[in-house]
């Protein structure tokens, strides 16, 4: 089993990110399970979605506390949580740009994406989501950017698709770059 954490703030898609996520682990024949937690209910409450994958259906329905790979979709939530807690050793974490890196461990990678930007260019908004999710192809090589595109097209309909389509091609490109 896989786990993923997502850190974000209410209203700024972590759920639509984990459910993404969800759907492309679907295409490629696994079993994945998404799932918000929220604190306070209310926008700009800082927030996380999971994503529990494997081979067999998932039955674990507990918050994910030693994840395999954390995307941090609000980096400013870095100031107040400790995001990257319980990451495993080998873990792969996924930042929006805009805060200093943490020190992690030595077999532990960390990016950092401008996923706003990138979203601002590309959406007209800075919701860099499916940026991050692009980033997190390339930086894991947990499945092609193909499986991600297709899943964007089915959750979204035209113009939209395809501006998030573009997002997540140059969010999987920029850590192609860099890695």
């Amino acid at each position: 089993m896989k786990e993923i954490r997502i850190h974000a703030r209410a209203g700024q898609g972590a759920i639509t990110t984990a459910s993404l996520l969800g759907y492309v682990y679907f295409l490629k024949g696994l079993y994945p399970y998404a799932f918000p937690h929220f604190g306070a209910a209310r926008m700009g409450a800082p927030m996380n979605a999971f994503v529990r994958i494997d081979t067999k259906p998932v039955r674990l329905r507990s918050q994910i506390y030693e994840p395999d790979f954390v995307i941090v979709v609000d980096a400013t939530l870095m100031r107040g949580f400790n995001c990257f807690s319980g990451l495993k050793s080998k873990g792969v974490a996924i930042i929006n740009e805009g805060e200093e890196l943490p020190k992690l461990g030595v077999a532990q990678k960390v990016y950092s994406v401008p996923a706003n930007e990138i979203a601002l260019k590309t959406i007209g908004r800075p919701l860099g989501n499916t940026a991050l999710l692009g980033a997190f192809s390339a930086a894991t090589g947990e499945f092609e950017l193909d499986y991600l595109l297709d899943a964007i097209k089915k959750r979204f309909p035209g113009k939209i698709a395809e501006k998030n389509l573009e997002a997540a091609r140059q969010g999987y490109d920029y850590i192609k770059s860099v890695k």
